[in-house]
């Protein structure tokens, strides 16, 4: 007999994503900062050795691993193109609708012959919660009956024990931010839309293929 396919959602090791924060599975927390880049080459040698050494102390100042992760693909020309047909409708004058469908045609040439990447950078800064210990763990929820009053303290405890983790997440969060600061580049804390939307482009590559709809 042959075994039912597994979705793919089964694959992902991600429980929910909560107030931005990426919950794992395993019971594991994770949090996004999406990060400015800097032209390296383009700074002097001192510049280049005074980066390079603070973002060393940086590294060296954390007790805890960070993930640093860099999204490459191929940008996107079509939104922009759908906008100009638009445009190229909407023109009163032949003069002015030959002008815009040569651009249109000239930014299509040149996206395609120049095959233009955009590159995004992030820094994955996790935390892991001590596992429980005792009772209060899987032996008391194992088939136990909940009254109402009783599910109601389940879930505010369950609320509270986020906090509570979320709260470490963030300390660390801020540790990161500093020290990005401190070389020069900025950081924003992706929230729980961005954090889906990133994982929705990763998962589903595809997509890039689909037409575009211009509302």
């Amino acid at each position: 007999m042959a075994s039912t396919p597994k979705a793919t959602q089964e694959f992902v090791p991600i429980k929910e994503v909560r107030d931005g924060i990426i919950v794992l599975r395993d019971g594991g927390f994770r949090a996004a900062l999406m990060t400015s880049s800097l032209n390296f080459a383009l700074k002097s040698e001192d510049n280049q050795n005074a980066i390079i050494s603070q973002f060393q102390n940086f590294l060296n100042s954390l007790d805890f691993s960070i993930q640093l992760f860099i999204e490459s693909r191929k940008l996107d020309i079509r939104p922009y193109i759908a906008l100009l047909e638009e445009r190229h409708k909407e023109q009163p004058s032949d003069l002015m609708k030959v002008q815009t469908r040569e651009y249109i045609e000239f930014i299509k040439s040149f996206t395609e012959s120049a095959n233009i990447m955009t590159k995004t950078f992030f820094v994955i800064v996790p935390y892991s919660p001590a596992p429980l210990q005792g009772r209060g763990g899987v032996v008391d929820m194992a088939g136990k009956f909940l009254t109402h009053k009783e599910a109601e303290e389940k879930q505010e405890k369950k609320q509270d024990i986020f906090e509570e983790h979320r709260s470490q997440l963030l300390q660390r969060l801020s540790v990161v931010e500093q020290g990005l600061v401190r070389c020069g580049i900025r950081a924003v804390q992706l929230g729980t839309e961005e954090v889906v939307e990133l994982f929705y482009k990763i998962f589903n590559p595809g997509d890039m293929n689909k037409p575009v709809q211009i509302n």
